[in-house]
């Protein structure tokens, strides 16, 4: 049985994604950019990036017999967001995408069963492999060639119609799909991302030092946070959205109405003293299922305790 681009679409969305574009397996020049971002020292500590640098550059050097990357997103974003702009002080500042599910499990179940209908329905010597944020693939590039929308100056992934508040997963395969235009550039001359960027971590247009970025440091950072940093961090405790929030492109971003989406009760505007007070098994069980777990009760302790150091200054 052979497969249409079309066919993979309509499953693509039948399995709960929002998009779902398609490029070709090549070596766009974008891709070459990480050796010199790692060179500059912008990885910081995330030193897996340095061991599979190699195999990011190609997805032929994942999948050698690969023609197509199947790039598929979901809407995160929800009903019920909360602007930096009318935050008190004392909210425990969290990334929209950690407030609900896991989106690892989420999408990693939905990618996992469209490439199994891939290898079924492509036939017995169609190949393919998948990830969600955890192979060596910069799925950027290959969504911006692939349609989904292009890399905006805060490096996020931005689709002109449902804005930047996006999932993304990727299905390299041997099979030879009709691949999608790529996404036009539309930022324009806006540096409101730039701008607003309370570390001065986007050093230039779609070029990030993680080392100041608070989502580095709350997320992946382990041990102490540097103490020229502490401060930065104000009422942040996994993650940044701000480069988000202020992007014109998102004032009327698309919404999901998924409950895998929707904020847990614990997360759902908290405050720092709400979660300091938890214990440490309450503060496992609001965090078990989402991706809070990738900084531990442990990472979360310590960014609360800089957080709530940070209002008595």
């Amino acid at each position: 049985m052979s497969i249409t681009a079309a066919d993979v679409k309509q499953r693509a969305l039948a399995l709960g994604f929002d998009l779902c574009g398609i490029a070709p397996a090549l070596d766009f020049s974008e891709l070459a950019f990480l050796p010199q971002w790692l060179r500059r020292g912008y990885g910081g500590r995330m030193t897996y990036l340095n061991r599979t640098a190699k195999r990011r550059a190609d997805v032929r050097r994942w999948l050698p017999s690969a023609q197509s990357v199947i790039v598929v997103a979901c809407v995160y974003n929800t009903d019920a967001p909360y602007s930096i702009e009318v935050i008190e002080r004392e909210r425990a500042q969290i990334a929209r995408f950690a407030w609900g599910d896991d989106y690892h499990d989420v999408m990693g179940t939905r990618v996992q069963a469209l490439t199994a209908w891939v290898l079924e329905a492509g036939g017995a010597d169609v190949e393919a492999r998948w990830c969600v944020d955890d192979g060596p693939v910069q799925e950027r590039v290959y969504a911006q060639y692939a349609g989904l929308g292009w890399i905006g100056k805060n490096t996020c992934v931005i689709n002109p119609q449902v804005g930047s508040w996006i999932l993304l997963g990727v299905i390299v395969t041997s099979l030879h799909l009709d691949h999608d235009d790529p996404a036009l550039d539309q930022c324009g001359t806006c540096q409101l991302c730039i701008e607003a960027c309370p570390t001065g971590a986007i050093v230039e247009p779609r070029v990030l030092d993680a080392r100041r970025c608070l989502s580095y440091l709350t997320i992946e950072v382990r041990g102490d946070i540097p103490e020229d940093q502490r401060a930065d961090l104000a009422s942040h405790v996994f993650g940044c959205d701000i480069c988000q929030d202020v992007c014109p492109c998102n004032a009327s971003a698309a919404r999901s109405a998924g409950p895998e989406w929707q904020p847990r009760t614990a997360l759902d505007q908290p405050t720092l003293t709400g979660l300091s007070a938890l214990t440490d098994a309450e503060l496992e069980s609001a965090i078990a299922g989402t991706a809070l777990r990738r900084a531990g009760v442990a990472g979360l302790r310590r960014n609360l305790a800089l957080a709530l150091a940070n209002l008595q200054r």
